[in-house]
Parts: C-alpha cells; sequence; structure tokens
C-alpha cells in the first residue's frame, strides 16, 4: 500500500485521505486499518504536527516503511486517564540527553504494537519531562525499539494475550533507563528546549502540554469513525444482497419468495440503511470542516463534535452489524461471509482513541453551560404541523436538545453541595441524552443538506425519503418528553408508526440501489459467498477447496 503513494508523509497531514483510506480499510482488512492508522496518522502525523522537530529529521526510513512507527501513550494503570501517565524522561544536563524509564508495573506502555513481527520499529513515546526534579508535562520522544536482531537494550516487550477481532500484536513495553539524544524531543510551540537547556513553552499549563502532544487522536478519532461508517455499509450492502439472492417457501403451495419480500426483514436493513447515510453524512461533513480548521484557532466545539461523530457512528456500527449478521443466520456466523468478523472488529473502534462513554461524557459535561441550541425553522403552533415535513422533524430534535440540556443543568444545580462526583451522578445520564441527540441532529442536518445537493430527481427523492424515515426513527425516542411539553400533538403520537410503515414501504423496491450507490467493488463481493446470487455454488467450491487442503484447512 505504502508503494502506491507518491508521497507517503502528505497522507498524514490530509484528513480526507486519511479518513478515506480507514473507510476502505476497515471493510477489506481491519488489521490493516488500524497498522495504517498508527504508522500514517498517529507516528507521521504526529511528527508532522510537531513541525520543529521535523525540520531537518530524515523520515526516509519511516516513508518507505524500512521501520515501521507506531505511538506509545496509554499505561496498564492510566488509559482514559493518561494525562496522569508514569513513564519518565528525566533530562540529564551534562550529557545534554534524556532518560525514559517505567518506574512501576503499571506504567508499562499497554497494547501498542511494538513486537518484532513487520520487522524494525520506532515510537513516539508519551513521557513525564522531568528537568531538574521539576515536573514539566507530557511530551512526545522519538525512541527506536526494535531492529533485525530483536528489541534494543533497555526496552522490554512482551506479547499480551490474543484479543477479540481483528490480529494485531499487542504488547506490554517497558524502559529501564533508555538514553535517547537531546532531538529526541518533539518541539513546537507547547515546548522547546534552547541552547542552555531551558525550557520555553506558549502553554504553561501542563494539562494543554499534554493534551498538545497527542493530539494526533482528533484525527484519529475521524478514522475511527471512518472505519465505522466503511463497515456499516459494507455490512448492509452484503445483508440486503443476502435477502434479495436468498429464497424460501411462500405462503402459497411450491412458492418461493425472497427474504426481503417480508416487512420484519426489510424493514430492519432499512432503518439500517437510513443511519448508516446519516452516519455517512455527518462524518464527510465533520471531516471537512476538520481540514479547513485553524489549527491557531479555538477549536473546542469542533474538537467536541469529531468526539461525539466517533461515538456515535461506532456505537451505530456496532448495531448495523449485529442487524445485519442476524437477517442473514447462521451464513452469517462464518468468517467467510465477513459479517461476524465486522461485529467483532467494530469493539476496536468503540475503544481506540478514547472509550466512547467517556469521551461522550466530556463533551456532554462542556454542552451543560457552553452549549445554546440552534433555533428553529418553524414557530408555527403544533397542532399546525406535519410529521411529513423534515424541517419540523428537525426541530423536534432541537427542542429535544433543549429539554435535556435543561434537565441536567437542573439535576447538577439541585445535587448535593460541597460532593460533586454525586452532583454529576445526579446529572450524567440527562447530560449523555443531550450528547446523544445533539449528534444525531447534526446527523439528520448533514443528511438534508446532502439530500438537497443530490444531482437527479430519484437520486434527491430516496434520500429525502431516508432522511424523513431517520429523523422519524429519532423523534419516536424522543416523543413522551415532546408531547409532555406540548410540542407535538397526541394525534403525532398516534400517527408516528403509520408514517414509517409508509416510508419503510415505499423504500423497500430500492434497497438495492440504495446499497449500490456504496460503490463496493465487486471483487469484495466475489470474496464473500452470500453476497452473490449464486451463493449456493460458492458454499460448494468453499467446501470442496477446503476438503483438498485437508480437514484442518490450508
Amino acid at each position: 500500500m505504502n508503494e502506491t503513494m507518491d508521497d507517503p508523509e502528505a497522507l498524514a497531514s490530509d484528513a480526507h485521505r486519511l479518513a478515506a483510506l480507514h473507510e476502505w480499510t476497515g471493510a477489506v482488512d481491519a488489521s490493516l486499518g488500524a497498522l495504517s492508522g498508527i504508522h500514517y496518522n498517529l507516528f507521521l502525523g504526529s511528527l508532522h504536527d510537531h513541525n520543529e522537530s521535523v525540520a531537518g529529521r530524515d523520515l526516509d526510513e519511516f516513508t518507505s516503511m524500512r521501520r515501521t512507527g507506531t505511538f506509545l501513550c496509554t499505561e496498564l494503570e492510566h488509559g482514559n486517564d493518561a494525562s496522569a501517565m508514569e513513564t519518565t524522561a528525566t533530562y540529564d544536563r551534562p550529557t545534554d540527553s534524556f532518560v525514559l524509564h517505567t518506574p512501576t508495573a503499571g506504567a508499562q506502555k499497554f497494547m501498542p504494537n511494538t513486537s518484532t513481527t513487520g520487522g524494525p520499529k520506532s515510537a513516539l513515546v508519551a513521557a513525564r519531562l522531568l528537568m531538574d526534579e521539576e515536573d514539566q508535562g507530557v511530551f512526545l520522544f522519538l525512541t527506536p525499539l526494535t531492529d533485525e536482531n530483536g528489541t534494543l537494550p533497555g526496552v522490554t516487550v512482551r506479547r499480551l494475550p490474543e484479543r477479540a477481532g481483528h490480529p494485531l500484536d499487542h504488547c506490554l513495553t517497558a524502559f529501564d533507563q533508555v538514553r535517547l539524544e537531546r532531538a529526541a524531543l518533539l518541539e513546537s510551540e507547547h515546548g522547546r528546549l534552547d541552547a542552555d537547556g531551558t525550557l520555553s513553552s506558549s502553554l504553561g499549563n501542563r494539562r494543554k502540554r499534554f493534551l498538545h502532544s497527542v493530539q494526533r487522536v482528533t484525527t484519529g478519532k475521524l478514522c475511527m469513525s471512518g472505519a465505522a461508517v466503511g463497515v456499516s455499509r459494507a455490512a448492509l450492502a452484503i445483508a440486503v444482497r443476502y435477502a434479495h439472492a436468498r429464497y424460501i417457501s411462500g405462503p402459497k403451495a411450491n412458492q418461493r419468495i425472497p427474504l426481503v419480500a417480508h416487512r420484519s426483514h426489510h424493514g430492519r436493513l432499512l432503518f439500517g440503511l437510513s443511519t448508516a447515510y446519516a452516519m455517512t453524512f455527518l462524518h464527510r461533513k465533520v471531516v471537512s470542516q476538520w481540514a479547513a480548521h485553524d489549527s491557531t484557532a479555538d477549536n473546542s466545539e469542533l474538537e467536541r463534535l469529531v468526539a461525539l461523530t466517533k461515538s456515535w457512528t461506532t456505537w451505530q456500527a456496532r448495531d448495523i452489524a449485529i442487524e445485519c449478521r442476524e437477517r442473514c443466520g447462521a451464513p452469517g456466523l462464518f468468517s467467510a461471509n465477513a459479517l461476524s468478523d465486522i461485529a467483532t472488529n467494530i469493539e476496536g473502534t468503540i475503544t481506540a482513541e478514547g472509550d466512547n462513554l467517556v469521551i461522550s461524557l466530556k463533551a456532554a459535561a462542556e454542552m451543560l453551560f457552553n452549549h445554546q441550541p440552534p433555533a428553529r425553522r418553524s414557530e408555527l403552533p403544533a397542532a399546525e404541523q406535519s410529521l411529513t415535513d423534515v424541517y419540523f422533524l428537525r426541530d423536534l430534535l432541537v427542542e429535544s436538545e433543549a429539554i435535556w440540556q435543561s434537565k441536567a443543568r437542573s439535576a447538577l444545580r439541585q445535587g448535593p453541595p460541597r460532593d460533586p462526583v454525586r452532583r454529576w451522578n445526579a446529572a450524567s445520564s440527562s447530560a449523555l441524552e443531550l450528547a446523544d441527540v445533539h449528534t444525531r441532529r447534526q446527523a439528520a442536518e448533514a443528511f438534508l443538506d446532502a439530500a438537497a445537493a443530490a444531482v437527479g430527481t430519484k437520486a434527491r427523492y430516496l434520500l429525502h425519503q431516508l432522511a424523513r424515515l431517520f429523523l422519524l426513527k429519532e423523534v419516536v425516542g424522543h416523543s413522551g418528553e415532546l408531547l409532555a411539553g406540548g410540542l407535538i400533538t397526541v394525534e403525532h403520537v398516534r400517527d408516528l408508526p403509520a408514517a414509517i410503515e409508509e416510508i419503510v414501504a415505499d423504500l423497500a423496491p430500492h434497497m438495492m440501489t440504495l446499497v449500490d450507490a456504496f460503490d463496493l467493488p465487486e471483487e469484495f463481493f466475489a470474496q464473500v459467498p452470500i453476497a452473490n446470487e449464486d451463493y449456493v455454488l460458492r458454499w460448494d467450491e468453499l467446501a470442496e477447496s477446503l476438503d483438498a487442503a485437508g480437514a484442518d484447512g490450508p
């Protein structure tokens, strides 16, 4: 893959291409996707962002992949609280160098790909910089780990047990007084070491220095959400194709009908399709905003949206993958048909680059008082509004956002004084609802914008209907609060199920069109027996190939 690129280093600075890379590799080879994200985004990307460290540094061994790059941040005892890490890099003034050390068992770097598998490796190691016994915060240090003969002196790498999902050489990694040259420190405005050994920084706060050092995790969240939308589309394409190819007994004697004929089957897949399209358009929107952002400005709101996009899309991807696997019955359990592996592999994206619940809670806390839901598009009374109006449905999500923000604020204010944990516990459930409906509203708006911009009458109609289905599903989940607030009527609540049924019936004949639009290549489907009309023949050929290879397989 690296050899197909004109400039591998440029990939690290291109958010669109990084996200696209993960959309495709996630479906084709999840291990390749994970390794690509580590090498190109976290490793080369961090070098790129610390531009003062890159100037004059020869990166050819990494861009040619004579050495693979990896990224060591989280520790055995410090995951989501990585800012409290214990690994140290002590500045030694007499030699103008650093000594990298793992002081405790809990400070071992947890689960990076640091074994000798794949050849020599170097890492960017996050460590607490100690100067004259003073903690200056967390910085990154370029550290060789292995060469052709194995691990380097002072570096201990031990493989971790096999985990669920795609295979990767996850390890525990520790350092015993490993000496690093002066140039190992990655410098930029967050900290630079002057010629006389004085650290200067435009960020006086240690936490801000840490966040700057690991800022590539934000782009990593876009990569994880890219993988999520990619595998969601792949899973739906497989399940929809199988639903059209698999025939079962019909209501009449000797009649055979496709699985897709049943509402109980195609309805669930259409719900997944509406969500996958919403995920895709939200992801496209956020990637474009991140690619155009000004790194010198306050990007806290955009970073929050990136985080929420990651948590929402990866959670939705899991639900979609599980649904698609179930709709394909027993064949969906076999790795040859991809669905079971997709469902398992998506678990990694839910935890990578920040555990979903934790980053959602952080965003929710910020939104309690630093967020204002947008204005409604219409001020007509509820009785004059129609469920056929997508912008009325969008306004209902805005209202839901405001409702849950108000509930969370009230719970926080009414909580026990001088006990921040109990106060937050009282508010956190409502705050998470606020963050969730905010993200879904953002997805709906991105969906509506895409539908309006679609080329061709049929495309606009199908996308509009699919967006309306997505919105109706979301409104159902908040109908109780909306009704209590007088924002919808009893008639609206009664009409919601019929409105959803009507759209599902309308879209059912177009499901193949909707998955064909994902533009997955036939080479992909050729490797998945049930994704083809002649799936029976392909299963038979697969069994024959296994027989020829022996009972244990090839």
